[in-house]
């Protein structure tokens, strides 16, 4: 059982399989009865109400969060649970990008001029450091379950919340993330500074944000597909959960899945990658020629005034989103 929206796996596992294809909305305790694995994104919800009596025993996520899957329950159940973690942190790297040099147009700054908190230094957080220290930036980290194990220095929350001029979320959504930006750690924050989520919604209190004032860069949103009107319009720049869209992220993310449904039934398939789709080209960039180059490659300007004019078509500007081309 396959979400059909996943791109690039259609006619790869036919040869050993009978493949179903259905929108992962759509997907039911009926249709996953006989199956034997899933793969899915993140909307659909894997948990007892959808798996309980059925055959599945691997549910693979074509996504690097797995908020959706009940992860303990399949565990007590004997599922396997396969994410795709890492699979486009270059391309929620290339998000950020546009997203910080929108700000820097915006505000008239030079990196060297601004301290950037990085919240959550895992596949994507640690890019976002590297980059935006070369580009200049003072870079603060924080990453408490990391720190815990590590002792890194990386530092607390409320450190970066009184020095970050701009305060970027790289973490999964868990008990301890929901809400984490809420009404106490924003007004900790200094007067104007700037907020980008490209994690997960809910690490956000939305009321809080919107009665913050604070200046803010979204691309995911509590309660999607239906976001608060009120953050969409203050919104400085607005993408529908489109983030990590690139196409390499999305072949890497069919990769992964495939790979994990490969080893658990013993298919020939170890090492696939779709022969259509480009790979990475992992390469420095300089602060000068990102601002030159970046809206070829995501133009936060026009995708923001897409979505503000029309956000009760967010599933299907997410769902008919062009992938982008990784250029660094």
């Amino acid at each position: 059982m396959i979400d059909k929206a996943i791109p690039f796996v259609r006619g790869v596992f036919e040869a050993w399989a009978d493949v179903v294809y259905l929108s992962g909305t759509a997907i039911g305790p009926a249709d996953v009865r006989d199956a034997d694995a899933l793969i899915v994104r993140t909307r659909t919800r894997c948990d007892e109400r959808l798996l309980g009596g059925s055959r599945v025993r691997l549910v693979a996520t074509a996504t690097i969060g797995f908020d959706h899957i009940d992860t303990a329950w399949c565990a007590a159940h004997g599922i396997e649970v396969a994410t795709a973690a890492g699979c486009n942190a270059r391309g929620v790297l290339q998000w950020v990008a546009a997203a910080l040099v929108r700000l820097a147009r915006m505000q008239g700054w030079r990196p060297a001029e601004r301290t950037l908190g990085v919240v959550g230094v895992g596949h994507v957080g640690s890019l976002v450091a590297e980059y935006a220290a070369a580009w200049g930036f003072r870079v603060l980290c924080c990453d408490p379950p990391r720190e815990a194990r590590e002792r890194a220095g990386f530092l607390p929350l409320t450190t970066l919340a009184r020095e970050a001029d701009v305060l970027t979320l790289h973490v999964p959504l868990d008990a301890a993330t929901r809400h984490m930006v809420d009404r106490e750690l924003l007004r900790q924050l200094r007067p104007q500074a700037v907020v980008l989520n490209s994690s997960r919604g809910e690490v956000v209190d939305t009321g809080a944000l919107v009665e913050s004032g604070h200046p803010c860069l979204l691309d995911v949103w509590e309660n999607e597909p239906h976001i608060d009107p009120a953050l969409l319009a203050r919104a400085w720049a607005a993408t529908p959960h489109v983030a990590g869209y690139s196409e390499q992220g999305k072949a890497n993310a069919a990769a992964l899945s495939v790979g994990a449904v490969a080893r658990r039934f013993g298919l020939p398939l170890a090492g696939w990658y779709p022969p259509e789709a480009a790979r990475s080209v992992p390469r420095a960039i300089s602060w000068e020629e990102l601002c030159a180059t970046i809206d070829d490659y995501c133009d936060l300007e026009a995708e923001t005034r897409r979505l503000q004019a029309q956000p009760e078509n967010f599933e299907k500007l997410r769902d008919e989103y062009i992938y982008r081309k990784e250029y660094f």
